[in-house]
């Protein structure tokens, strides 16, 4: 979220896109996106105008973005995750299409997130945390 609003590690974050701007994504990115977006928008945390330009940047990342699809093999490697490492589904999804678009080899890419627990089990995994 730290891409679509002004938040504590926004600047950092931006930054590092600037100098790295290749993303990839696991297929329900955008839907947590939009979630996060519509709930912050009803507990009143932001303004229809800034739900609004967040979801036209979340498009413009998008559009951008090289996405992971929804495959067997993710699910296969979820499970594993889940039964490893301290994760929620989701996250072991996450997790899982990281490791999928590293072919593998998570040393290959950076994983850039603001989960603690997701960060641990990328970390345990042998992605290089940014």
């Amino acid at each position: 979220m730290p891409l679509l609003f002004q938040e504590a590690a926004s600047r950092e974050l931006r930054a590092l896109h600037r100098s790295d701007p290749e993303l990839v994504v696991w297929w329900a990115t955008e839907l947590e996106c939009v979630s996060a977006i519509a709930r912050r928008q009803r507990e009143g945390a932001v303004t229809q105008g800034a739900a609004a330009r967040a979801l036209t940047r979340l498009d413009e990342l998008r559009r951008a973005w090289a996405e992971v699809e929804a495959l067997a093999a993710i699910r296969r490697t979820a499970r594993r995750l889940l039964r490893v490492h301290v994760l929620r589904a989701a996250d072991a999804v996450q997790l899982a299409a990281a490791i999928a678009a590293a072919d593998g080899r998570p040393d290959l890419l950076l994983f850039v997130c603001l989960d603690q627990r997701l960060n641990e089990a990328a970390q345990r995994e042998g992605f290089e945390l940014v």
